[in-house]
């Protein structure tokens, strides 16, 4: 029986973790395997991963622009040499010792560090096992593995260009297949609602930030807009909505369930959310209306400017009021179609799913 070992990073509920649980929960029902996802700075030192967390947390929520000079000074740009080269003196040896008690056939890394120290590893020849990179942006950050991955799965054409071309990895080895999502969220056949009021849902993401808030005294008491809004893990924010009592917001904590949330998708007119690449890629699917309203400090903010690029979404701007640019996009047919139309070329583009190729390439491990 084959063993297939994730590698996500840190314990939070982030894109890494979904896109890892969805590909589990895909491929149980078509490989007789064995499944693990493990959070390799947990298993390093779980004290280490729960003070990166809260720095992390704090850190974007109270210094952004420092987080994003940060992030752009070590992830991005060559400049994250030096910084790379520490982070594997530091772990190599660990994560060697976890592929060798783990005993993986085939190891799929959902972030980039676990890929960093797997790509070292291959390059050494200290492992031969087969390894598949599944990013979950819109963008290819530097940290990423590249020499030694054996597959690339990225989300659209620009980004397999950029591996090709750019970094040299051999076309055969780079596949299109979006950014996976479960399989709960089938593609919606939806009619647009040309007219109020219409049933918005705000998205914060897993840990509820962003500037929802805000936002949302915009839409306090609108006749035009029902809004349900996803606090995520965010307590204080669910406790604050609901302190309010009014009739046209309605708060929801955190959903696990893929189901429950698809069927909330079928129920609204539009998304307005944060652009993390799990969220938009499931609204996307499900071919709801995008808007974005505030993008977290680092990868959130070069997904941005991709879908924004691309015509995927509509950024929610400071003039006019959200309020007059929600009813300006959503009111009008042709925006609507021409949207769905950027939105099925984006899929048209696509190769094949991410779980399909994984299945193909354990048939051939032997």
């Amino acid at each position: 029986m084959k063993k297939i070992l994730f590698l996500p990073f840190l314990t939070i509920p982030t894109g890494h973790h979904s896109v890892a649980n969805t590909l589990i929960s895909s491929l149980k029902k078509r490989i007789q395997g064995e499944f693990a996802s493990i959070d390799f700075l947990s298993y390093f030192s779980p004290r280490l991963e729960r003070a990166v967390t809260n720095l992390y947390l704090n850190w974007i929520s109270y210094s952004p622009e420092t987080y994003n000079w940060a992030y752009s000074y070590f992830v991005y740009p060559s400049s994250s040499k030096k910084y790379t080269q520490v982070y594997e003196r530091l772990f190599l040896t660990k994560m060697q010792r976890l592929l060798s008690e783990e005993q993986p056939d085939l190891i799929i890394c959902t972030q980039a560090y676990p890929s960093l120290l797997i790509s070292c590893l291959k390059v050494q020849g200290k492992i031969k096992t087969p390894v598949i990179n599944v990013y979950t942006d819109l963008f290819i950050n530097n940290i990423w593995g590249r020499m030694g991955i054996d597959y690339h799965f990225v989300a659209d054409v620009p980004l397999k260009n950029e591996l090709v071309q750019k970094y040299r990895v051999p076309k055969h080895q780079v596949f299109i297949t979006g950014i996976p999502v479960d399989e709960w969220l089938a593609p919606t056949t939806r009619q647009p609602k040309l007219f109020p009021p219409y049933h918005i849902l705000i998205a914060g993401g897993n840990s509820g930030l962003g500037n929802i808030n805000e936002l949302l005294q915009t839409l306090k008491n609108s006749t035009n807009f029902n809004c349900t809004v996803l606090c995520g893990n965010n307590k204080r924010l669910l406790a604050k909505i609901i302190s309010w009592q009014i009739k046209n917001i309605y708060p929801l904590p955190y959903i696990s369930s893929k189901r429950e949330m698809a069927l909330l998708y079928d129920q609204v007119d539009a998304i307005v959310t944060k652009p993390g690449g799990v969220t938009i890629s499931e609204a996307l699917r499900k071919r709801i209306p995008i808007f974005v309203y505030s993008a977290l400090p680092g990868q959130e903010q070069f997904n941005q400017q991709y879908l924004t690029t691309q015509g995927l979404v509509y950024p929610l701007t400071q003039e006019p009021s959200a309020q007059e640019q929600l009813l300006s996009i959503l009111s009008d047919k042709f925006k609507q179609a021409n949207w769905r139309k950027r939105v099925d070329s984006y899929f048209d583009r696509l190769e094949r799913s991410a779980c399909e190729k994984i299945v193909e390439i354990s048939d051939q491990i032997t």
